[in-house]
């Protein structure tokens, strides 16, 4: 009898921890999240640190290094996703002071005298280049898209190529003092900034420089290259990169390049209406889905480093797909299903209840006294924000 009713027990938490989540559920989580952001990583929340516009790396000073740039924009786009979302000033309020403080403590900003904003990894570059994108987006304050396009007209294009240059022809260099490696983590980005800038030039009221289309060829070109070059078109899988002896380079294949990838062919099926990018982006996501998600049915646990951010940048490109109902509808039933386990399983045995981090650990809440890194919170932070604009079948 004793043993039934345990069985009965354990029966009834796994139905409610699995039980279909509303809206209200996920909003209270991204709202638990991303105020975690800020209490546990922005840094000007510590006492002898007012003026530290800047997340730290680690929780609750854990870790002040500052040479990790590109985490930094991912902590921004969170909270443009807080913004959108809820519409507090609380959220934008901290979008000029991280504008101030960021170029203040990127490690190779002194490197270039003419642009504190520069970095010598490319990528690095363009994800704060796609989070100034979304913050004019949230706000309509062109200064940040006139900063995005120049850093991209500035440092990010002219990485281009040489296009009559084998065995390269073409690519987004990965950094500047590697010339010859063009990586799936610089060229999916780019492919999203040039595809956003011509979405966004009318809006930005650009009156100078590159006239609009020159940023569609652009995407497209880039876009193309890392489909002839690191895409499987078979299995859906996005290899890594292209090394200085033009070798490809297989045994690496990481989500959030396949979610950059799946991202830029998503944006410009959106605005030039061909299915060949629409089923490119099914194609990758399955993969993920598929190939990836041998850990009980979700990702890796990824507690830590660069790898920690992984995943949430798939999932935030993931679920445009998800919400796009040119996509098939079992593909879309098939995606929903998967993210909704994920982000379940996240809020329900991932996340701490009291201090809302989440530590990289899919089934493991980091304890109340743990210190987290901020690239894994951030995977949380994403994908409990991607389950709220999420869209029913």
């Amino acid at each position: 009898m004793k043993k039934t009713l345990t069985t009965l027990l354990m029966l009834c938490l796994c139905l409610g921890m699995f039980a279909q989540k509303d809206i209200a559920y996920w909003n209270k989580m991204a709202n638990g999240t991303s105020d975690a952001l800020i209490k546990h990583f922005w840094g000007a929340n510590f006492k002898g640190y007012e003026k530290r516009y800047y997340f730290n790396y680690g929780s609750d000073l854990s870790d002040l290094s500052t040479n990790n740039y590109w985490p930094q924009a991912h902590a921004m786009d969170v909270l443009v996703d807080a913004y959108m979302r809820t519409g507090e000033s609380r959220y934008k309020d901290l979008f000029p002071l991280w504008w101030e403080g960021m170029p203040q403590y990127n490690f190779a900003g002194k490197m270039n005298p003419k642009d504190p904003w520069w970095n010598v990894f490319v990528d690095d570059m363009e994800w704060i280049v796609l989070a100034q994108i979304r913050m004019f987006e949230s706000t309509g304050e062109k200064k940040y898209i006139a900063k995005a396009r120049q850093i991209y007209d500035d440092w990010i294009w002219p990485t281009w190529g040489p296009e009559d240059e084998a065995p390269w022809y073409g690519g987004i260099t990965w950094k500047t003092d590697v010339a010859k490696s063009k990586n799936a983590c610089s060229n999916g980005p780019a492919a999203l900034i040039a595809a956003r800038l011509y979405s966004f030039y009318d809006q930005a009221q650009f009156n100078d420089g590159k006239i609009k289309n020159s940023y569609l060829n652009e995407a497209i070109k880039i876009y193309v290259w890392e489909k002839n070059y690191l895409f499987d078109r078979k299995t859906g899988a996005v290899y890594d990169h292209m090394n200085g002896k033009g070798e490809v380079q297989k045994k690496w294949i990481f989500t959030y390049n396949i979610g950059t990838f799946l991202g830029a062919a998503h944006e410009l099926y959106k605005i030039t209406g061909d299915k060949q990018y629409l089923n490119d982006a099914i194609k990758a996501a399955n993969f993920v889905v598929d190939q990836l998600s041998q850990n009980n049915g979700v990702l890796s646990d990824a507690v830590s480093g660069d790898g920690g951010l992984f995943h949430g940048i798939f999932f935030r490109y993931f679920v445009k797909l998800i919400n796009d109902h040119s996509v098939d509808y079992a593909d879309r039933k098939k995606f929903h299903e998967y993210i909704t386990r994920c982000a379940t399983v996240m809020a329900t045995q991932g996340i701490n209840p009291n201090t809302m981090l989440y530590g990289g650990r899919w089934r493991k809440a980091p304890a109340d006294n743990d210190r987290v890194g901020l690239t894994a919170h951030l995977t949380g932070c994403m994908l409990m924000e991607a389950m709220c604009v999420l869209q029913s079948l």
